[in-house]
């Protein structure tokens, strides 16, 4: 790693954020294995819950907390000491962040809250003092709607959780509302009003699909952590999701000046993890992660991945645990049947030729596929026995 590159430390929120979405329940069980199965590949902190919300909650806290080895685990609460008091029950202080929201903004003061300012830094000021009077050393002072919220305002919350024992600042662009150029003004700010020692982390939402680019330009302001979640779920339009986050990392580190310690080749594994407990969690065209983003049946495509996979591949499919994928269907052209028809030593043009570029290509009118392998063995019978195509496709 070159010495001028920071290490951005990765928060997984999946387990909190990402699964408090519509349809994304887990169990408690389920949360732990995924728990695990994202520790393995690097995660820096495991949030996992939120214990005064939810019996379940609290369980799956107790149950990770108690399973972690190289991660910390972390949980949210409310700036209040019966939810501060119920996280200790629930993981004890040993290995914990504890997240404490602060309302960041006059929009949820008013709105939400119902409280002035002086009362929501009030809440800051009493607790911290009281978590750290439990053993609590590792203290986050999350400002929620913090993208909304005025100098006037954030600066005293920061100021009360500093003095309080705050180790991390953790930005909440809540709402997605910010732009990058925004998002960096924003975490070079609190950078500049902090001391060094204090981690600057950001939480981003996706509500105008600017989770990632946000999370970028925070990193270059001076972020040290980015609060992600496996394929990006999470409230509404979900969050900056992890995947593509190190994928960005992985190959423009350079540019960026920052990577992370994640084992990118885990993180299908992880993925399959939270398919098979939620149902599908990527549509078709998602980056890293989706059916089709190593996927082809284009022919003017197959025509360069077949000699060099480079032609139309940044991203590799082994460097993050997929396979490519060429397919066949009615926009593939010849290129790819005198491909597999030259491996297979036989005659590259002629009847065969047309025949299974009719069935195959040019008369099939839905959106069906055929992977490439299959088709091999397809054409390795028709050799052997030259079977008559099938009428119709």
């Amino acid at each position: 790693m070159d010495s001028e590159q920071r290490r951005i430390s990765i928060f997984d929120s999946t387990l909190r954020d990402g699964e408090q979405a519509p349809g994304n329940a887990m169990s408690p069980e389920q949360k732990l294995r995924l728990a695990l199965a994202i520790e393995a590949i690097g995660v820096t902190t495991v949030e996992a819950g939120f214990p005064s919300s939810s019996d379940s909650d609290f369980h799956a806290t107790q149950l990770i907390s108690k399973a972690l080895t190289t991660a910390k685990f972390a949980t949210l609460n409310r700036a209040t000491r019966s939810d501060i008091t119920r996280a200790a029950e629930a993981g004890g202080v040993h290995n914990h962040q504890l997240q404490i929201m602060a309302t960041g903004s006059d929009v949820h003061l008013r709105h939400k809250r119902g409280i002035s300012r002086s009362e929501a830094i009030g809440e800051i000021a009493d607790s911290f003092p009281f978590a750290r009077s439990l053993g609590f050393t590792d203290i986050t002072l999350g400002l929620e709607d913090a993208s909304r919220g005025t100098d006037d305002l954030l600066r005293p919350l920061i100021d009360a959780g500093l003095e309080g024992g705050a180790a991390t600042v953790a930005l909440a662009d809540t709402t997605g509302c910010l732009v990058p150029a925004e998002m960096g003004d924003l975490v070079a700010k609190v950078v500049s009003w902090v001391p060094a020692g204090i981690t600057i982390s950001v939480h981003c939402h996706n509500d105008l699909g600017l989770a990632l680019p946000n999370a970028l330009a925070a990193i270059e302001a001076g972020a040290h952590e980015v609060q992600t979640t496996v394929a990006g779920i999470g409230e509404r339009a979900g969050n900056t999701a992890m995947e593509e986050l190190t994928a960005v990392l992985a190959y423009k580190s350079g540019q960026i000046g920052a990577t992370t310690s994640i084992d990118t080749a885990g993180l299908y594994q992880v993925f399959q993890l939270l398919d098979a407990a939620i149902g599908p969690a990527a549509i078709r065209h998602k980056p890293i992660f989706g059916d089709n983003a190593f996927a082809t049946q284009a022919g003017i495509h197959q025509a360069g991945l077949l000699r060099n996979p480079v032609t139309y591949e940044f991203a590799e499919p082994e460097r993050f645990g997929r396979q490519r994928a060429i397919l066949v269907g009615r926009h593939s052209g010849r290129n790819v049947l005198r491909y597999l028809l030259e491996q297979l030593g036989a005659t590259a043009n002629g009847e065969l030729l047309d025949e299974v570029y009719r069935e195959y290509v040019a008369d099939r009118v839905s959106g069906d596929c055929v992977e490439i392998g299959v088709l091999r063995q397809i054409l390795t019978d028709r050799i052997a026995g030259h079977v008559p195509a099938r009428a119709g496709s």
